[in-house]
């Protein structure tokens, strides 16, 4: 079966296909056939193209495009035409599969998209103001250029539907919970597949473990999975709760906001900017959101860059602390993403805090191309380095889903 993966983003969309066999399948992620990128960051009005077969061919192109479904329709292009096609044509695409950021307290499971699916991400756009518009916009891009091809959203915040009422509850007044001001959390397509990855490596019954997972690139949020459910989370109503990340604060007093709005006569959009985009790394270095430009900074000496560097390790372990304990003790560490997979600074720092649980790495931390385990032989709890294929979870669960419907 033929899946096509959309990820559609504010300012990128990212694309995947797979070629899966129903029956083959052993749990083990498979590369794509395509992969393909548009990115409209670079100039005003111009998308950055790169397209990619499994054999290596490469297609690059600048084109003058604003539009997103414009967008999309020149990706598609390339599974079927010039030096990448992989396919006789668009027709040859069974389904396709999209990341959705909020389903907020209705979809805990991935959904085969119609008109109420759609108008469900649309009425929760108010809760992700800078993804739901973009995944809605890939939806309705496929349906224009695909016609009535089986779509199957799959949300970021359904892992962590199944949450205690104590862990998703904020403690302001209960008329909060009647508005659905909840912790809802996000990252949970990748939190579900690298736990899950981590049981596999590891040859344990997920239902045996307590899993910590650590996402962590430019937006960051840690994970207790218990059982392989996800039972607490830091991201919370919106994703600017819990961890310090590349540009957003994390978790602040909010009297400080209150402060800000009397004293210095901060609008909302103002918050919402100094919060989203000039906080976290970028905001304590002044420099960047890039933990690879700070932490070489910081290692020429820049006193800024080693500040941020210091606060990002050190929230990171506060918070891996809170999900230890509501874990009731630890297994497995997970570190993922961007920052996750590849910074050792990160993985050694953050995981001094917990010595006192047995937990110990190796001497050698330097980056293998696989997943990895990165404790000692004799640490009490394993830790591991896995890289997260959020495309591939969401193609099985399509292929999950479609065939479910159809038995």
């Amino acid at each position: 079966m033929k899946i096509l993966v959309l990820n559609a983003g504010s300012s990128s969309h990212k694309s995947c296909l797979f070629d899966l066999n129903p029956g083959a399948s052993d749990g083990t992620p498979t590369a794509p056939v395509w992969r393909a990128s548009l990115d409209w960051t670079h100039a005003e009005g111009v998308v950055e193209l790169t397209a990619e077969n499994q054999a290596g061919e490469v297609y690059q192109a600048s084109l003058p495009i604003a539009d997103r479904a414009e967008g999309i329709a020149a990706l598609l292009k390339t599974l079927v035409e010039g030096r990448t096609q992989v396919l006789e044509t668009l027709s040859d695409i069974d389904a396709v599969g999209h990341r959705v950021v909020h389903g907020g307290r209705d979809y805990q499971t991935p959904v085969v998209v119609d008109a109420g699916v759609k108008a469900a991400i649309r009425s929760l756009i108010s809760l992700a103001p800078s993804h739901n518009p973009a995944n809605l916009q890939g939806i309705e891009a496929i349906e224009q250029l695909l016609g009535d091809v089986p779509q199957v959203a799959m949300f970021d915040t359904a892992f962590h539907a199944a949450m205690p009422e104590a862990a998703f509850t904020y403690p302001g007044p209960y008329a909060w919970v009647e508005q659905g001001i909840r912790r809802y959390g996000f990252h949970g397509i990748s939190h579900q597949y690298v736990a899950q990855r981590a049981a596999q490596m590891l040859g344990r019954d997920i239902a045996e473990l307590k899993i910590l997972t650590c996402h962590l690139g430019n937006g960051c949020s840690l994970a207790a999975v218990k059982g392989g459910i996800g039972i607490d989370t830091t991201m919370g109503f919106t994703p600017m709760d819990g961890l310090m990340m590349g540009s957003r604060s994390g978790s602040v007093d909010p009297g400080i906001l209150i402060y800000l709005m009397r004293q210095e006569g901060y609008s909302a959009d103002q918050l919402d900017t100094l919060l989203n985009k000039d906080s976290g790394l970028k905001g304590l270095s002044g420099l960047s959101n890039d933990m690879r430009l700070v932490t070489e900074a910081m290692a020429q000496g820049n006193a800024q860059a080693k500040l941020a560097v210091d606060v990002f390790v050190h929230r990171l372990r506060r918070e891996m602390g809170g999900m230890v304990a509501s874990l009731g003790g630890l297994d497995v560490v997970v570190f993922t993403a961007g920052i996750g997979e590849n910074k050792s600074l990160v993985w050694q720092r953050a995981c001094e805090g917990f010595e006192f649980l047995g937990l110990r790495l190796k001497a050698d931390l330097s980056r293998a191309k696989d997943d990895q385990d990165i404790a000692a032989a004799d640490s009490a709890v394993r830790v591991l380095v896995i890289h997260t294929q959020e495309e591939w979870a969401i193609a099985q669960a399509c292929l999950a889903l479609l065939r479910s419907h159809r038995a």
